[in-house]
């Protein structure tokens, strides 16, 4: 990016550090209230599942990463959400995991840095007593720059390379911390949505054709230990989640799973679970049992994060509903920590075949019901 920009995250910086943490529209700064009271402790880990405010906790909800959308000031991604009527449905104790990517504190009309749109979905979750799952960068870029994360920002790149506002994502995940962690909505970080140690070939970097050099789990696990290592010296209390896929994604395949969930800065690993039918849970020896296995191995919990099953108009939305309800409670016999949907939008596509999950589909009632 250009230089303007990366004064104007400088700047921003440096007010952070003095206490000033926010400028709105047109540089004007805003102190943040202080919190006196920790609340980095309400979510514990054990080794197989998750604990809020000391009572064991199986959490469902939704993926809503567009929350952030703010056509006012950024480019967004999605719809724009209410947020109010988003939070205030849904059922005491569930879990939103959003994307807080960087590009949604860009201003899209100056290029300076606004966390208007990142902090409105902190106070909604608030007001609502809403939990929320932060994810700090996706692999693929969507959402953000575009750009395919290759191996080589594992090793090095999340330090040095300048993305959106001018930051390197080692600035956006200081930033980002430092700015939320006093909210008491804040169940625990997501470094990277779906990390994996993969390079683009000549024919691009679809995962179709992708190649995988060896070493991949050893880049995983070195980026975990330290960009992990930097979150919790900002966070300490809060648990930090994997994001994986789960299946044969490079640096995760197999054994090589379990390789990177040893970083002793990961706390709650994941699945995604994307298959067509109750039963298809990933390719042999990278399915959801080998992963649950796995987890027990280490001593961590494994939430299925992602969950998604096309509707509209190749199914009825309540047939979807009834085989959710199925496959939650599959899962949890399993022994997984919590399952979250994919996704909810408020503009679900009726006529098209998608994973969208609207303000009237029958899933909400399903979070209802499988939420404890």
């Amino acid at each position: 990016m250009g230089h303007p920009r990366a004064i104007a995250f400088l700047s921003v910086i440096v007010a952070v550090t003095i206490g000033i943490t926010g400028c709105g529209i047109g540089g004007e700064s805003r102190i943040t209230p202080s919190v006196s009271e920790d609340f980095s402790g309400r979510v514990g880990v054990t080794a197989t599942g998750l604990r809020l405010d000391n009572r064991d906790w199986w959490p469902t909800g939704f993926n809503a990463y567009q929350l952030g959308t703010d056509w006012s000031v950024n480019r967004g991604c999605g719809a724009e959400v209410d947020l109010d009527a988003y939070f205030g449905k849904l059922p005491p104790h569930a879990l939103t995991r959003f994307n807080l990517f960087s590009m949604f504190v860009v201003d899209k009309n100056n290029g300076l840095i606004n966390f208007e749109p990142l902090d409105a979905v902190f106070d909604a979750a608030t007001r609502h007593r809403q939990m929320v799952l932060p994810v700090l960068t996706g692999s693929i870029g969507e959402c953000e720059d575009g750009q395919f994360k290759e191996r080589a920002w594992y090793e090095d790149g999340w330090r040095t390379e300048m993305s959106l506002g001018g930051m390197t994502f080692a600035d956006w995940l200081t930033t980002a911390v430092n700015r939320w962690k006093g909210r008491p909505t804040i169940a625990g970080w997501e470094i990277v949505g779906e990390p994996e140690a993969s390079v683009c070939t000549a024919r691009g970097c679809d995962w179709q054709v992708r190649a995988c050099p060896p070493g991949g789990a050893e880049v995983l696990r070195t980026f975990f230990d330290d960009a992990g290592g930097m979150l919790h010296g900002i966070d300490p209390g809060r648990p930090i989640f994997a994001g994986f896929v789960g299946g044969d994604q490079c640096g995760l395949e197999g054994g090589d799973y379990a390789e990177v969930a040893r970083s002793e800065h990961l706390d709650v690993l994941d699945f995604h679970d994307y298959g067509g039918n109750l039963s298809d849970y990933g390719p042999a020896g990278s399915d959801l049992p080998t992963r649950i296995r796995q987890a027990r191995e280490v001593g961590k919990p494994i939430m299925v994060n992602e969950i998604g099953v096309d509707a509209g108009s190749c199914l009825d939305v309540t047939t979807r509903a009834d085989g959710l309800r199925i496959k939650i409670g599959q899962q949890r016999d399993a022994g997984t920590a919590g399952a979250l949907l994919w996704a909810y939008v408020p503009d679900p596509r009726t006529t098209e075949c998608t994973y969208d999950i609207g303000p009237i589909d029958p899933a909400w009632q399903v979070i209802v019901d499988t939420v404890s």
